[in-house]
């Protein structure tokens, strides 16, 4: 699948689920059938720079954790 087709399906059939912002990067994370997807957005750039996709793990927790 391209880069172009998996964004495509990401933010038209993924389902938003969280954010967090660290200095001028912004993830933004998805559920898309049964995978998790983080998408990494630079605001100073005003670009997407990566997405990641996985199951559990650290990068999940990270979502988890109570913001105070």
């Amino acid at each position: 699948m391209s880069e172009h087709d998996k964004y495509d399906v990401i933010f038209n059939e993924g389902t938003f689920i969280d954010y967090k912002i660290e200095a001028v990067i912004r993830y933004a994370l998805y559920a898309v059938d049964m995978f998790f997807v983080e998408i990494e957005y630079n605001r100073m750039d005003n670009k997407v720079v990566g997405l990641r996709s996985f199951k559990t793990g650290e990068l999940l927790d990270k979502y988890s954790k109570r913001r105070l």
